[in-house]
């Protein structure tokens, strides 16, 4: 490959990126049900950083996961502790671009999908028992209304985007920018 290939490669991924990680932030602004203390069912928010690992692979995933975390907090997020903060937003939004691993796979958008969204649900889970352990409801320990609380809204998402990606018009669009972005 030459040089200048691989500059037009890499101004296209990075482009691609770009782009994804701000439709990712729209996506989350777009709140269907907000949960009382913290966590949101958006419109498909979650897709455009897991369709990113899928597309570019888990190196572009991560990176633009971190950013779409980052830029989350700026745009509103809610902080109480300096690892919180880098839990919620930063590992949180990054590990969902763990998509990438499982992206050659048949199916590989939503088994990328599920880890992606199965990563950040652990990342919730850790910083709802340490961090907001002592606002779990009477009768529940912490880890019992961690793991309940964030299932809620992130399946309720999981599953809309799930029915979505597989659409076959929409599966083989995913498909089709792949070949694209290979090229």
């Amino acid at each position: 490959m030459d040089k200048n290939n691989s500059r037009r490669n890499y101004t296209s991924k990075l482009t691609t990126t770009a782009l994804l990680v701000a439709l990712a932030i729209i996506l989350d602004q777009i709140k269907l049900f907000e949960m009382p203390q913290g966590g949101a069912v958006t419109l498909f928010g979650t897709l455009p950083i897991i369709a990113l690992g899928y597309l570019l692979g888990t190196r572009w995933g991560l990176l633009g996961g971190a950013v779409t975390g980052l830029l989350n907090l700026i745009f509103g997020g809610y902080v109480i502790h300096p690892v919180q903060m880098i839990l919620d937003y930063v590992i949180a939004f990054a590990v969902m671009g763990l998509s990438g691993l499982v992206r050659n796979r048949k199916n590989g958008l939503t088994k990328g999908y599920l880890l992606g969204v199965f990563c950040r649900y652990i990342c919730a889970v850790i910083s709802g028992v340490v961090f907001f352990g002592e606002y779990a409801p009477e009768n529940f320990n912490a880890l019992t209304w961690s793991l309940w609380y964030n299932i809620t809204y992130l399946a309720v998402e999981g599953v809309m985007t799930v029915i979505v990606i597989n659409i076959p018009a929409v599966k083989k669009m995913f498909e089709r920018f792949r070949a694209q972005l290979a090229n």
